[in-house]
């Protein structure tokens, strides 16, 4: 597949190429990156032609936005993509024993994190994400986090919700409107709450990050036939659902941000295994499989070093025989009705 072809995203008419990057890896996701590293991973995707970059103020607290903006400040305006996330706010920390923890972020910046999904905190996150990416247009603004994961309960979910559909979605329409984004998605981590956001607010598109992957795809039921129905694109992100799709089934692989089970271990490697024998790495599969679906517009891999980038791009690009797909699907890997390239 040729990682810089681009396609349409839902209803939003915002062209991006197949193969994005997403930047949680800039914010020190479990792990510190030196500045100059981040800047040569942002140079060895353009280099490849990836355009379409995917942010947001929750990775490293401000820190993944910061960098990206450096690393995309002298390029041709109207040749890439980016998308931020809103439904946190970011606020100053003057003493750093009173910053709320956050494990995941190793390093990040002084700040602490303000759910809000209301108008107010809707426009002056989107302000902060300006100010930090230091760019003269945002593409795309995606809802963050609202779901159980976040949140908890569903009295909270529900608040969150209602908090959205009649204060903060005015905010994004009006920022649509006016033409200062082009359109408006939201983040799901739970397959469930594709559904709530159809039946409350007129999304252009989800960024799924973990509902629909190669060791998963539930989400055919019910989700996103609905999405296709109403012509909502789809961006997938945690496409090698955190990294057992990468690497396959060694000792630290992850798997939905946790260790996996034997169970998972086990699928993950019977999944290398007919992938093997057509010679075609896991993640080349992993990165090329969710884009069968009509609605998937791209796939946006998280990069730490120039090397990931190349290694990505390779795996787009390895030709795939369709027996892979079928042999997946007859071993009960793959679901039969599971669309492929």
């Amino acid at each position: 597949m040729d990682p810089t072809a681009t396609r349409t995203l839902g209803k939003s008419g915002v062209k991006v190429t197949q193969l994005g990057m997403g930047t949680a890896p800039f914010g020190e996701l479990f792990q510190n990156v030196p500045v100059g590293q981040a800047l040569a991973t942002v140079d060895a995707a353009w280099d490849a032609g990836i355009r379409y970059y995917d942010s947001a103020p929750w990775y490293g607290l401000g820190m993944a936005e910061h960098r990206l903006g450096s690393g995309l400040q002298t390029r041709p305006r109207g040749e890439f993509v980016i998308s931020t996330k809103v439904g946190r706010w970011l606020s100053p920390v003057p003493d750093l024993a009173s910053r709320n923890t956050q494990p995941m972020w190793k390093g990040g910046l002084p700040f602490n994190v303000n759910f809000d999904y209301g108008y107010d905190g809707i426009m002056r996150s989107v302000e902060q994400s300006y100010a930090r990416l230091g760019l003269s247009k945002i593409d795309l603004l995606i809802i963050h986090d609202l779901d159980f994961q976040y949140h908890g309960t569903e009295t909270k979910v529900s608040a969150r919700m209602a908090q959205l559909y009649t204060s903060g979605w005015r905010a994004l329409e009006e920022l649509k409107r006016s033409g200062v984004i082009g359109g408006i998605g939201a983040g799901i981590n739970e397959g469930d709450m594709i559904p709530r956001f159809l039946d409350s607010v007129d999304v252009d598109f989800f960024l799924v990050a973990l509902p629909y992957t190669l060791m998963d795809q539930e989400v055919l039921d019910r989700e996103l036939p609905a999405c296709e129905k109403r012509d909502v694109g789809i961006v997938i992100g945690a496409v090698f659902a955190s990294g057992i799709l990468a690497t396959g089934p060694v000792p630290g692989a992850k798997y939905r941000y946790r260790d996996p089970t034997p169970e998972e271990m086990d699928k993950a490697g019977r999944i290398q295994k007919v992938c093997q024998s057509h010679g075609v790495p896991i993640a080349a599969a992993a990165l090329q499989s969710t884009l069968g679906h009509p609605s998937v517009a791209a796939v946006i891999p998280g990069a730490l070093t120039p090397d990931h980038i190349r290694a990505n791009v390779a795996s787009f690009r390895h030709p795939i025989p369709a027996g892979l797909w079928s042999d997946l699907k007859s071993e009960g890997l793959l679901r039969r009705d599971a669309p492929t390239p």
